[in-house]
């Protein structure tokens, strides 16, 4: 075979294998469903929906709790949010209370059968710490480790939230607590996503600066890397609209990043999309439809057939 020929047949296998993955693609994403996790009363404990195209959804349970908290000062179970780990356990943090230094913790593998509740005391060495906010877990392959990142107010450092965080590889061990966003001004309710074009880690995160102007929108900012953390320069907002928005989950759906967020002073939630990694994004608003009274929460990626099953196991 003459080298002509070689570079032809190159090409030629190379085309073939693009094809194919092309065709697997849209096989592979029809087998991924989607599970809200939410809270709706203060003390009424998780939430669940599921859905599968990430617009649609149906609450578990009859849009009643699956789980009470039991741990926290005020036996809260706000912000709950939920992480799949590589062993298929479902790990999940959430705020315990208005002004607790801890954050909560469970697992669990069908949602049904829960570890004990404990406490993660991730600020208890701050005495000046006035809350734990809206934490969020990410797990990160290339490192095999657990982020939780979360807000808080330490009194007499600087004007409202930042964000903090600890590691973890077996929720028993956690690295010092570092504060690890701070771009100036007061920031909340940070979320991470990996984009699927360029495998950037992209943040969401709230303005929460209220003078001299309320800003109240979502801004976006992306690393390469959780260990190196986030550059402060923030691009956004992202949200449509003057309104008061919060609590942004983003997650993928195929090749295309979705953020559903609270806005809050409509009593609605709203849906925006990027198909070109979170360079630009489009209103979906008005394809959503969610369980009422929800409120901020996570949304995860999971197999089909589990969701299928737990969506059973609940209407039985």
């Amino acid at each position: 075979m003459n080298p002509k020929s070689l570079v032809t047949f190159a090409a030629l296998a190379a085309a073939m294998l693009a094809q194919a993955a092309a065709q697997a693609a849209p096989e592979a994403q029809a087998k991924n469903a989607y599970i809200f996790s939410y809270f709706c009363g203060q003390s009424d404990g998780l939430h669940l929906a599921v859905s599968d195209d990430g617009l649609k959804w149906t609450a578990l349970n009859g849009n009643k709790s699956v789980l009470k908290p039991t741990v926290g000062k005020d036996r809260l179970m706000r912000d709950p949010s939920i992480c799949r780990g590589p062993d298929g356990v479902y790990r999940m943090v959430w705020t315990t209370s208005w002004h607790d230094r801890i954050i909560g913790y469970a697992e669990t593998r069908d949602f049904v059968n829960w570890s004990e509740q404990r406490a993660i005391p991730v600020m208890e060495h701050e005495k000046g710490c006035r809350n734990c906010w809206a934490p969020e877990l990410t797990y990160d392959p290339d490192t095999g480790t657990y982020h939780i990142y979360w807000a808080s107010t330490i009194a007499g450092r600087g004007d409202g939230h930042r964000i903090y965080r600890t590691t973890t590889r077996d929720f028993k061990t956690f690295t010092p607590t570092e504060k690890w966003f701070d771009p100036g001004f007061s920031v909340i309710d940070a979320a991470i996503v990996r984009d699927p074009l360029t495998h950037d880690w992209v943040m969401t995160i709230k303005d929460e600066r209220e003078k001299p102007v309320a800003k109240k929108h979502i801004l976006t900012t992306r690393t390469k890397s959780l260990d190196k953390g986030f550059p402060t320069k923030l691009d956004g907002p992202i949200n449509f609209g003057p309104d008061w928005v919060e609590g942004p989950s983003p997650f993928l759906v195929g090749n295309d990043i979705l953020v559903c967020f609270d806005n809050y002073r409509r009593g609605r939630y709203n849906m925006i999309s990027s198909s070109d990694g979170g360079k630009t994004w489009k209103d979906r608003t008005a394809e959503l439809s969610l369980p009422k009274g929800i409120r901020h929460g996570t949304v995860i990626a999971v197999p089909r057939q589990e969701k299928d099953a737990l969506a059973a196991r609940f209407r039985d």
